[in-house]
C-alpha cells in the first residue's frame, strides 16, 4: 500500500464553497451551510491542547460529589471550603420536587437522591431546611435506603448507616477460582472488575467509622430496621438461580464470621492476591482503571489494609482522583474519567473529512500524539482473548496500559487512515497493528463488545452484589458496526467470514421498528445512525426494505423544528425511543443516518441540516444540555461536551460529500451500476487477511 494514500483528499473534496455541491443541493441548503462548517472547524481548532490532543469535559449526576462528602467524612478529612463548594453543586443539582436524577431532564432516582441528602446532612444542611424536607420526602417515595443498590449500600455501612449483615457478601476469593470453571473472574466486565476488587478488600475489612457528628439516616427507612425491608428480595419462583446465590450468600455470611477471626481455609491468600492484582494495576494508569469508581474503592482498600496516608502508593492513587476534580470559586465537580484518546480521534475525522488539508500542522500533531498512545502491552484482554497477536490498542483515558478496548481503537483507526504524518510508515504499521488486533475481538454470535470477547455468562447478573447492570460486556450493534464502517473503507470484501457473521448479528439486532438499540449513546438514533453509516461503507446495497425501514424510522421521530432528540429514559422503557429535546449531537447522528441513502434532496435532510445551521453559536459551537452519553444504562450516564461540537461537523461535511456525489451522477453519462460513495481519501484495496 501507498504509505500517503491515505492523505490524499478526493477532488471532489478540494473546494470548500457552495460551487462544490449541485445546483439542486445548494439551493436547497441553507444560506451560511459553508460558514457553518467554517466556524466550526474554527472553533475545533482553537481548542486543540498544545500537545496536540483534544479532550472535553465529562458531565455527569451528582453522585460522584456525594461520594467525594461522604469519603471525606468517613476518612475525617474534611477541608471545610471544600465541602461548602460541594454542598453548592449538590443543591444546584436538586430537582423542584426535591430529589436528584441520573441524567438530564430525568426524574429523581433513588439513590442518587440519598446519597445527595446524606452528603448535604454530613455537611451540616439542617434536615429542616425546605430544600432537605423535599428531599427526605422524595427519598421515602422512591422506596428509602432499603431500595439502594449494593454498592450505595456498602458505602453506608462504612459509615455505620446500614447494616453489614444485609450488604451482599462480595468474597475477595473469586479471584482464586480459575479459567477452568465455567463461570470465574474473568467472565466479568472490565470494569465490574476493577470496582470489585478493593471492594472485595473492603468487605473483608468492615473498616466502619461513623461519622463525628452522629448523622444517621434513621428517617430514611420507612419500616425501620425490619429483615423484610432490609434483606435481598428472593424470587417468588423457589428454585431459581437468584435464590441460589441468596442461599450462596447466606454461606459466605457464615463464613465471614470466621474469616474475622483468622479461620478461614483461603481468606488469607485470597486477601493477598486482591492486594496484589490491585498494586500491579496502579502501574502504567491515571489510577486504578483510570475510572473514578474504581480508584475510590481502592484507596479505601488500601488504608483498610493498613496504608499510612504518607505512603507513596496511597499518594499517588489519591493525586490522580484529585485530578479529576474541578474547583471554582463557589463549585466543584467530578469527572468520571478522562476521555483525550476518543476525543482526539472524533475530532481529527470531523476536521479531515470536512476539508482541512492534508498537511495541515495541528492534524499532524494530532496524528503523532494518537500514535504516541498507542498500548504495546498484553494487559487484561488477553484472559477472554488468548489470540496470538501482536497486543496493540487504544483507551479512553491518558495512560490505562491495562486496559486497552475495542471502541476507542476503531475510533483511532478511523481517524488514522485520515490524517497526516511526517512519518507514513510508522503511521501504517500502527495502523495495521491495531487492526489485526481489533479483528481477533469478534465473538462467538458475529458482534464486537468494548473490551473483551464473549463477556456474556448472564448468570453472573444472578448474583445478589450485580445490581450495577454492569456486570457483562456484551456485543452490540454500534461497535460492531463502527468496524465494519472501518473495513468497509479499507477495501475489505463483503463476503470476507468475519464481515459474513458480523452482518448476520447486525440482522438479527434489528428492532421491529427497523431501529437499532445504542449501548453507547442514548440509543436507538446512536444505533440506527451507526448501523447504516457502517453498511453504507461496505456498500451495501442500501435500498434493501430492511435498511429502508430504518430510514423511514429515523425520519418518523423527527421534531417539529427540524432536529431529532432522544433521552434516557428509552433504556427503562423503548416506548420513549426516538422522543426528546432536539440536540446538536443526536440530529448529527440522525442527519449522517439518512446521509446514508446518498439522496440531498429529502427534505428530512434539509430540514436537518437547517436545524444545525440555524442553532450554531456564533463562535462555531453548539449548545446543548442534554445527556447524550451512556455508561450503564439504567445506572450511569454521560453528557460528553465534546458531541455538541464534533458531530454537527461531520454532519455538515457528510451531507456536502452527498450532494458531490449526486452532482456527479447527473453528469455522469453512463450509469450502469450504483455510484460507490466518494470516499474522502483514496485508499487501497486489503485483502482482509
Amino acid at each position: 500500500m501507498d504509505s500517503q494514500s491515505r492523505t490524499v483528499p478526493a477532488k471532489s473534496e478540494q473546494n470548500s464553497t457552495n460551487e462544490s455541491l449541485p445546483h439542486t443541493a445548494a439551493s436547497r441548503a441553507p444560506a451560511d451551510f459553508e460558514g457553518a462548517i467554517r466556524r466550526s472547524q474554527d472553533y475545533l481548532l482553537s481548542i486543540q491542547k498544545p500537545e496536540g490532543y483534544w479532550v472535553g469535559e465529562l458531565m455527569v449526576d451528582s453522585t460522584l460529589v456525594s461520594d467525594m462528602v461522604a469519603y471525606h467524612h468517613w476518612d475525617d478529612s474534611v477541608d471545610p471550603e471544600w465541602q461548602r463548594k460541594a454542598v453548592n453543586h449538590l443543591f444546584s443539582m436538586q430537582l423542584p420536587d426535591g430529589g436528584w436524577n441520573i441524567y438530564y431532564g430525568g426524574p429523581a432516582e433513588v439513590n442518587a437522591t440519598i446519597k445527595a441528602y446524606l452528603a448535604l446532612k454530613l455537611a451540616g444542611v439542617p434536615v429542616t431546611d425546605p430544600r432537605m424536607l423535599r428531599a427526605r420526602e422524595v427519598a421515602l417515595n422512591l422506596g428509602g435506603v432499603p431500595r439502594m443498590n449494593t454498592f450505595s449500600k456498602l458505602y453506608l455501612a462504612l459509615l455505620g448507616l446500614f447494616p453489614w449483615e444485609y450488604v451482599p457478601t462480595i468474597p475477595c476469593e473469586v479471584l482464586l477460582i480459575g479459567k477452568w470453571f465455567h463461570v470465574n473472574f474473568w467472565d466479568m466486565s472490565n470494569w465490574s472488575r476493577a470496582m470489585l476488587v478493593p471492594l472485595a478488600i473492603i468487605n473483608h475489612f468492615k473498616p466502619t467509622r461513623p461519622p463525628r457528628n452522629q448523622v444517621t439516616l434513621d428517617e430514611l427507612y420507612p419500616q425501620g430496621f425490619h429483615e423484610r425491608d432490609l434483606a435481598l428480595p428472593p424470587d417468588p419462583e423457589r428454585f431459581s438461580l437468584r435464590n441460589f446465590f441468596l442461599w450462596l450468600d447466606r454461606v459466605h455470611k457464615f463464613a465471614e464470621v470466621f474469616a474475622q477471626h483468622g479461620i478461614h481455609p483461603f481468606r488469607k491468600s485470597a486477601l493477598k492476591k486482591a492486594e496484589k492484582w490491585m498494586l500491579e494495576r496502579f502501574e502504567g494508569s491515571d489510577g486504578l482503571a483510570a475510572i473514578f469508581p474504581a480508584m475510590l474503592n481502592s484507596i479505601i482498600a488500601l488504608k483498610a489494609l493498613g496504608y499510612a496516608n504518607d505512603n507513596p502508593i496511597l499518594q499517588r492513587e489519591w493525586r490522580e482522583l484529585k485530578r479529576l476534580q474541578h474547583e471554582t470559586e463557589n463549585d466543584v465537580r467530578i469527572e468520571p474519567c478522562f476521555s483525550p484518546v476518543w476525543d482526539t480521534a472524533i475530532v481529527s475525522i470531523c476536521l479531515r473529512e470536512s476539508g482541512i488539508p492534508a498537511e495541515h500542522p495541528q492534524l499532524k500533531k494530532a496524528a503523532d500524539w494518537l500514535m504516541g498512545k498507542e498500548i504495546r502491552f498484553r494487559g487484561d484482554w488477553q484472559y477472554k482473548n488468548p489470540a496470538k497477536v501482536e497486543p496493540s490498542g487504544w483507551v479512553f483515558e491518558y495512560e490505562n496500559k491495562w486496559n486497552p478496548d475495542v471502541d476507542d481503537t476503531a475510533m483511532v483507526l478511523l481517524a488514522l487512515r485520515l490524517v497526516p504524518t511526517d512519518d507514513p510508515k510508522k503511521r501504517d504499521e500502527c495502523f495495521q497493528r491495531g487492526l489485526k488486533w481489533m479483528m481477533t475481538f469478534q465473538c462467538r454470535d458475529g458482534g464486537w463488545a468494548a473490551f473483551d470477547k464473549d463477556c456474556t455468562k448472564n448468570i453472573l447478573e444472578k448474583v445478589p452484589f450485580a445490581d450495577h447492570n454492569a456486570m457483562l460486556d456484551p456485543e452490540c450493534a454500534d461497535i460492531t458496526a463502527r468496524i465494519l464502517e472501518l473495513l468497509g473503507y479499507e477495501g475489505y470484501d463483503r463476503n470476507h467470514p468475519q464481515i459474513k457473521t458480523a452482518l448476520e448479528y447486525i440482522r438479527r439486532r434489528q428492532e421491529e421498528d427497523g431501529s437499532w438499540y445504542g449501548r453507547w449513546g442514548v440509543n436507538y438514533i446512536y444505533g440506527t445512525w451507526q448501523v447504516l453509516r457502517g453498511l453504507r461503507a461496505l456498500n451495501i446495497d442500501m435500498n434493501q426494505p430492511w435498511l429502508l425501514k430504518a430510514r423511514n424510522w429515523l425520519e418518523s421521530v423527527q421534531r417539529p423544528d427540524g432536529g431529532w432528540g432522544e433521552r434516557c429514559n428509552t433504556y427503562d422503557d423503548p416506548v420513549f425511543k426516538g422522543q426528546g429535546p432536539s440536540t446538536a449531537s443526536q440530529t448529527a447522528w440522525a442527519l449522517m443516518g439518512l446521509c446514508a441513502f446518498d439522496d440531498p434532496h429529502r427534505e428530512s435532510i434539509r430540514r436537518g441540516i437547517e436545524y444545525l445551521v440555524r442553532t450554531q453559536n456564533a463562535d462555531g459551537s453548539w449548545t446543548e444540555h442534554e445527556t447524550t452519553g451512556t455508561g450503564f444504562p439504567k445506572v450511569f450516564y454521560l453528557k460528553y461536551d465534546m458531541y455538541r461540537n464534533a458531530w454537527p461537523l461531520l454532519a455538515l461535511a457528510t451531507y456536502r460529500r452527498i450532494c458531490n456525489g449526486a452532482k456527479e451522477r447527473a453528469n455522469s453519462t453512463v450509469t450502469t451500476k450504483p455510484v460507490p460513495r466518494p470516499a474522502l481519501t483514496e485508499t487501497a484495496t486489503s485483502s482482509g487477511e
